[in-house]
């Protein structure tokens, strides 16, 4: 039987290259390098987006960036899932958002209840949930700091407020800062090492929760 994952995530799941620009191969990709770990018998489904955030809406940008907004259709679209892994907070934290990892937190509990609480069909059951903490920001090669005024302070208050949120909720809990680090192009994106960092690390975690 076929174990499914779902890796729903912004532009570090999508896997974006700040240094050449563009997009990072698709080898390069966590949720790629995840299911490799993983070995036959487990699918994982690549869901990120540049730009989204947890539960903000975000009009800057040309298409839907909210994270509450889109995950309903998704959970319809590839259900029957067995794992959702969430990595999101990053673009809560851009200064015109939600610059407080207080956003992001109040983001991430809307949704996990949206996974509880979605009427799955035909008796699906609702899957596990492991919520990711991204890796810190750092200051640009520049001496500038993170793109679009982050803060490096709240960036590493999102780890101890998401595993504080995953036991409360019964939810598995991985840092990502813990195995990667962003590029000092931007102070926020990764490289392609980094980038696989995060699948490989994911590996062991995800066995765990999957049983």
């Amino acid at each position: 039987m076929t174990r499914t994952i779902m890796a729903f995530g912004d532009s570090l799941t999508w896997g974006t290259n700040a240094a050449a620009g563009g997009r990072h191969r698709y080898e390069d990709r966590w949720p790629t390098v995840l299911e490799a770990g993983l070995g036959l018998g487990h699918r994982v489904i690549p869901e990120g987006l540049g730009g989204r955030t947890t539960a903000f809406d975000d009009l800057t940008a040309h298409f839907d960036r909210n994270g509450a907004r889109a995950l309903p259709m998704l959970l319809a679209t590839h259900s029957p899932l067995d794992l959702v892994i969430i990595m999101l907070g990053a673009n809560d934290l851009k200064a015109f958002i939600s610059p407080t990892h207080h956003g992001a937190l109040a983001g991430m509990t809307r949704l996990v209840e949206i996974i509880r609480q979605f009427p799955y069909s035909w008796g699906m059951a609702v899957p596990g949930i492991l919520l990711v903490s991204p890796p810190h920001f750092c200051n640009r090669a520049s001496g500038e700091g993170p793109q679009s005024g982050r803060l490096i302070t709240e960036s590493r208050a999102l780890a101890p407020a998401y595993q504080t949120l995953a036991k409360a909720q019964g939810c598995g809990f991985f840092d990502a800062a813990t195995v990667a680090r962003p590029d000092t192009v931007d102070g926020v994106h990764l490289d392609a090492e980094n980038t696989r960092a995060i699948g490989a690390g994911l590996v062991e975690p995800v066995r765990a929760m999957l049983g």
